[in-house]
């Protein structure tokens, strides 16, 4: 999701928010659904269906206490809060994220279950054996410190706890095709192997339950010149630039093997 981040002022990005929700029809004044906000606030691949596919192989229940990572505007947390009524806690580094996430889940009336935090994934703001589940989709890709990152999740998960994931990795070439969703230019991404992710996981003591390529089930789903959204649609063109070659670049990178889209669900030992 950090790849997505435009930096707007808060005001500047609830504006944008609000406009949005109107241009696709919408009422903000009225209570609003997670299902209706889906195709603005799922900042990662695959959008709203890769986060219900991986909401269906992870078994949450309505008693855990979830920590989503990198969460932007905490659409996953939204979804999760609404169709399992779990507790989940955001942990997103953009204040103006931060900012829009608050705001959505006022919309959603599910600020009693979502909380959001400003911090990053590197230095989470919580105490050891805090969370059920650990959720993230695509943020690794930003972050260069992964043996970190994934010994920050451990930490907080309880033993026995599920940390659930999509992810970018790198292919069999160089990523040479920019600017991407997650990177305006080369020095934006950090990505690595699927095989270095597993051995990293299992080195920070998780063991892995389901680890999968959906490189190909993705590409099949998605026309080669899909538009992001059509005219009066909500979509991440709404804060995200050049947000059609972005797409195009991510999807030939895919096609040409330069990066892999994986997901997994691990088990703290």
């Amino acid at each position: 999701m950090s790849g997505l981040k435009t930096h707007y002022a808060a005001f500047d990005i609830e504006a944008r928010i609000l406009a949005g929700i109107r241009a696709a029809g919408l009422n903000p004044e009225q209570r609003l659904s997670a299902e209706e906000l889906g195709a603005l606030d799922h900042f990662h691949t695959g959008g709203l269906r890769a986060s219900h596919e991986l909401l269906a192989i992870t078994p949450i229940e309505a008693g855990d206490r979830v920590i989503d990572v990198g969460a932007g505007l905490a659409g996953s947390a939204r979804m999760l809060a609404s169709q399992i009524g779990c507790r989940v806690e955001c942990i997103e580094m953009s204040a103006d994220y931060c900012t829009g996430a608050r705001l959505l889940n006022r919309l959603t009336g599910l600020e009693d279950r979502i909380k959001v935090h400003e911090g990053s994934a590197l230095d989470l703001p919580f105490i050891e054996s805090s969370f059920d589940v650990a959720w993230m989709q695509n943020v690794g890709m930003n972050i260069a410190d992964k043996q970190t990152l994934y010994a920050e999740i451990a930490r907080v998960l309880k033993p026995g706890g599920l940390f659930a994931f999509q992810e970018m990795a790198a292919g069999t070439a160089a990523t040479s095709y920019f600017p991407l969703p997650w990177a305006t230019e080369p020095t934006d991404s950090f990505l690595i192997s699927a095989e270095e992710m597993r051995s990293l996981l299992g080195t920070c003591g998780f063991s892995t339950e389901l680890f999968e390529d959906t490189s190909n089930t993705h590409l099949s789903r998605t026309s080669a010149h899909a538009n992001p959204a059509a005219p009066g649609q909500l979509g991440l063109a709404v804060f995200v630039n050049n947000l059609a070659e972005k797409a195009a670049n991510a999807r030939r990178s895919l096609e040409e093997g330069q990066v892999r889209l994986v997901r997994g669900v691990c088990r703290l030992n």
